[in-house]
């Protein structure tokens, strides 16, 4: 008999533990979610609600508050727009798009600020349009669906489908990242392996588009079959933000008769191990790299028991003394005591730890610590940040290029990351939602994080020359083939799209959405006609 999942009135009674999906008690039956709906409304939305007819704040430049609100995360970044618009309603965006077509002026986007690099901060930006008040989490029982504003910080949505519903989406661990971008530009975290990507259970999305006309408008697209804009929906399924249009509200639900989301672990098992690198050789950290590699070569079908571990190994530059490898993993799930172990010593084999520790926490204490996922604190807030996916482990000349840069005389501030991916979220085809990478096992991170200005030049020639030399075989970029297959949008990074840095002769967009790119054109040819939606990275209208 499957566990009982709780919900807002209690646990659930036999006959709905028989109306769970096919997972085995992972999803929460339909029946008993929106019976409970009703006495759940309104629980867990926050924000104030925008008035009929009230225009969005406008903050400009002499304002208190425009100094406050101009920088996003990555402090290397801040623009210098005419206004500052803080909206609280899709009507209230309605009219500031509007407001900045008519005048000419060119408008970016921001929810929670977490972009890697300046797509809202440019010099062109003149509008800058913040939709961190449109914070709702709650349940729509009309489109019998979870409902999320993009202003939503992934905290917040914790939070709220914990306290309402018992359920929770497979998002990052950083809990300050707001919902508006991370969701449309596909999202993951510790629960992806088993769940899969957060577009994986995007039902809907309600989007401000500006038409032939030149006028915005608000356009609501599902999954439905049958939906006059499934195309928009779609698109929003990893194609990334500032693309298409402005999303004002996200609709979550689980495909499948029964299935509305997955209901949230109890408890979360975390296990660290710290090793020194003074006992590492280059022969040491590839095999180090390489042992991660193979595990999730071997560990990543859909529905395989190890799916269920996240793993994240992080190697340090040697100046930085250490590398980590941290394990997480639903503490409820069976032999998961076992699993961890065996996946530690696996990935550590032939060396010895300075400090291992493993400890149980609530889901929510670990989903919503501050803190958690940052590339930085409240001083050390610039960064830049490189990625890749991987279909393999890392090959041996990979591995060299990594001992030679993370040993070299330089950047002492920077590390590579390995993080687990594959599993649930490589059983859709790739044609079936924007994200096109659906045969990967790892996501490889490269970065570096400062605090001084006087050191931007030194951290980024860094860190660009390390990607470099990782992809030196497919001009210093992720092209995909065996082992390499592209990038992500949401680590978004402006030098793939600089010939300087991209010899491939291979697109950023191609990096990114490889054959789903041409669609993605069509679409936004259709719901942007005027460009109006465009950044450095943008799709460009087919």
């Amino acid at each position: 008999m499957p566990p009982a999942i709780p919900t807002r009135n209690g646990e659930h009674t036999n006959a709905e533990r028989n109306e769970m999906s096919d997972s085995g008690g992972g999803l929460v039956s339909r029946r008993a979610l929106i019976a409970g709906a009703g006495a759940a409304a309104g629980l867990a939305v926050t924000g104030r609600a925008a008035a009929a007819g009230e225009a969005a704040v406008r903050i400009p430049p002499h304002d208190v508050r425009y100094e406050n609100l101009l920088r996003g995360n990555n402090f290397r970044f801040a623009g210098r727009p005419d206004e500052i618009r803080v909206a609280g309603s899709a009507e209230q965006v309605v009219r500031a798009v509007d407001d900045a077509v008519r005048g000419g002026r060119r408008l970016a986007v921001r929810s929670g600020g977490h972009c890697f690099e300046n797509l809202t901060a440019s010099a062109e930006v003149r509008t800058l349009l913040d939709l961190s008040g449109m914070d709702e989490v709650g349940f729509d029982a009309g489109k019998k669906a979870f409902v999320v504003g993009p202003g939503a910080t992934l905290g917040q949505v914790y939070r709220g489908l914990c306290a309402g519903w018992g359920v929770t989406i497979p998002g990052g661990g950083c809990p300050e990242v707001g919902a508006g971008g991370h969701i449309a530009g596909g999202g993951y975290g510790p629960l992806s392996r088993r769940y899969g990507a957060v577009v994986d259970h995007l039902h809907g999305v309600e989007v401000v588009v500006v038409g032939k006309d030149g006028r915005a408008r608000v356009v609501v697209a599902t999954r439905e079959e049958g939906d006059p804009h499934r195309d928009l929906w779609w698109a929003h399924t990893g194609g990334g933000g500032g693309n298409f249009g402005v999303v004002t509200k996200y609709w979550l639900r689980s495909p499948g008769r029964n299935a509305l989301l997955p209901a949230m672990p109890r408890t979360m098992l975390q296990h660290v191990v710290f090793w020194d690198w003074g006992q590492l050789t280059e022969e040491k950290l590839g095999r180090l790299l390489r042992n991660f590699g193979t595990w999730h070569e071997r560990n990543s079908a859909p529905g395989a028991p190890e799916t269920g571990l996240y793993g994240v190994l992080e190697v340090k530059h040697a100046a930085g003394g250490v590398v980590m490898l941290s394990v997480q993993a639903d503490a409820d799930l069976p032999d998961v005591e076992a699993m961890v172990t065996d996946f530690a010593a696996v990935v550590g084999e032939g060396l010895t730890p300075v400090f291992e520790l493993r400890k149980t926490v609530p889901w929510l204490h670990k989903m919503t610590w501050p803190g958690t996922g940052e590339p930085g604190d409240v001083l050390t807030r610039r960064y830049k940040i490189k990625a890749g996916y991987l279909r393999r482990a890392f090959t041996v000349e990979q591995c060299g290029a990594l001992w030679r840069n993370l040993t070299g005389p330089e950047g002492a501030q920077g590390s590579v990351l390995l993080i687990g991916y594959g599993g649930q979220a490589n059983a859709l085809a790739p044609h079936e939602t924007a994200i096109a990478n659906r045969d990967v096992v790892m996501k490889a991170v490269y970065q570096a994080v400062w605090s001084e200005e006087q050191e931007d030049a030194a951290n980024l020639a860094w860190v660009r020359a390390l990607y470099r030399d990782v992809y030196a075989a497919t001009g210093g970029v992720p092209v995909p083939n065996e082992v390499n297959d592209g990038s992500y949008i949401n680590y978004a990074d402006a030098d793939l799209a600089d010939p300087a840095w991209n010899t491939s002769g291979v697109s950023a967009q191609r990096l990114y959405y490889q054959d789903n790119y041409p669609r993605l054109q069509r679409i936004k040819a259709k719901y942007d006609p005027h460009n109006v939606f465009r950044h450095a990275l943008s799709i460009q209208p087919g």
